[in-house]
């Protein structure tokens, strides 16, 4: 059968393993140029090395993010492998820098295959009292000279805000590469390589993607030479997103802005209820002026959101009345407000913090709320059904 051309509104999903190429010639140039990794738009081979749906994906995120160029993954666990794998050289002496409050995803990533199975040597600036010491961020800069400098620019579940231009720009006058794992802040509140980072991840499985209903992570930046070097560790280790999944958050990319603006309102007006609730005893958001890292929220979002996440204590006169005060309340707002642990869905979702971050948050009454964009006034409903409980 012949093949026809239709004139679809956007990429349709191409389930192609390998590309037709017409002739020997054809074929000679389209490898030549996979080796090359130039991204000639209408030349494909494998679906392993580039796919149409995928590129038509990773344009979307582009077109939001404002960068030069997006690579995607099938997770956000594999992007941050394709980020930390490609500045990697056999035999050096680097040493990178992380911030330790980090996705428990990252650290553990760290630990099993940077340091047991690859042997980096890797350092850890950790905050002081819920907030960061950069004159102490700045003397380990200064001190170690590390290759890479990471950090997330707001941390799970305690939501701390870092300071990133200032971080950046530390790190550019020690001549360090700097990724910035940018997922709850997204590119609606700060863009990292407007000022100055090397690479920005997401998991779009979270706010990009946004109704929890596909795996995927992305990498994006500027400069072309650390393109290829991912395009080529993508390649190689397999990496690329399904042209399904990426046909999927093409479509819901669409969406995005109008989204995640809504779920940053519904997180500022339920930190608001939490926070004038006498069953509360404290609620960590980056938008209330009680939070350690306010102003550097403040300063680094120009006032744009502090993003759709708020974690709340119930309190409790010890661990055990705590966990029992939690438990009431998590089987109260249910089934409206489900514990899924994942956020960016497009329904308020919870998680409690000691049973994910025990070992390092031990805080039995603690509770993470990832916003939805329903109707503010039905969360509320629910959540204060939860709080009579």
């Amino acid at each position: 059968m012949k093949k026809r051309e239709i004139n679809s509104a956007r990429t349709p999903v191409y389930r192609d393993a390998g590309f037709e190429l017409p002739t020997a010639v054809t074929t000679s140039g389209a490898f030549a140029a996979e080796t090359l990794h130039e991204r000639e738009p209408d030349l494909y081979i494998y679906s392993r090395y580039r796919n149409p749906t995928v590129v038509a994906a990773e344009e979307a995120i582009m077109a939001v993010e404002g960068s030069e160029w997006a690579l995607l993954a099938q997770s956000g666990m594999a992007a941050i492998d394709i980020a930390l794998s490609i500045f990697q050289e056999a035999g050096s002496q680097s040493n990178w820098l992380f911030f330790s409050e980090i996705y428990g995803g990252t650290l553990s990533y760290i630990s099993s295959v940077l340091q047991k199975r690859r042997g980096m040597e890797v350092s850890f600036f950790r905050p002081t009292d819920g907030n960061y010491d950069y004159g102490h961020l700045e003397n380990m800069i200064a001190e170690a000279r590390p290759d890479i400098l990471y950090f997330e620019t707001i941390s799970n579940p305690l939501l701390m805000v870092a300071e990133g231009r200032r971080i950046i720009a530390m790190a550019k006058q020690s001549g360090c590469r700097v990724i910035v794992d940018n997922t709850f802040a997204t590119p609606l509140l700060w863009k990292p390589l407007d000022d100055g980072a090397d690479l920005v991840i997401h998991s779009a499985t979270k706010y990009l993607s946004g109704h929890g209903n596909l795996t995927a992570g992305v990498i994006c930046g500027n400069d072309n030479k650390i393109m290829q070097d991912a395009v080529e560790y993508r390649k190689y280790v397999g990496h690329m997103l399904s042209p399904d999944e990426a046909y999927r958050l093409q479509t819901q990319m669409s969406s995005f802005e109008l989204r995640f603006r809504q779920q940053c309102d519904n997180a500022s007006g339920v930190a608001a209820l939490l926070s004038a609730s006498e069953h509360v005893e404290r609620v960590l958001y980056p938008g209330l002026e009680t939070h350690g890292t306010h102003n550097a929220a403040r300063e680094l979002t120009g006032g744009r959101g502090y993003g759709a996440m708020v974690t709340f204590d119930l309190g409790g006169r010890n661990p055990e009345a705590k966990r029992k005060r939690r438990d009431r309340f998590i089987e109260a707002v249910r089934p409206e407000i489900k514990l899924i642990p994942s956020l960016g869905d497009n329904h308020t979702i919870l998680m409690p913090v000691e049973a994910v971050w025990g070992a390092k948050y031990p805080e039995p009454g603690m509770i993470r709320l990832s916003l939805g964009y329903e109707d503010l006034n039905k969360i509320e409903s629910v959540i204060r059904r939860g709080l009579e409980a």
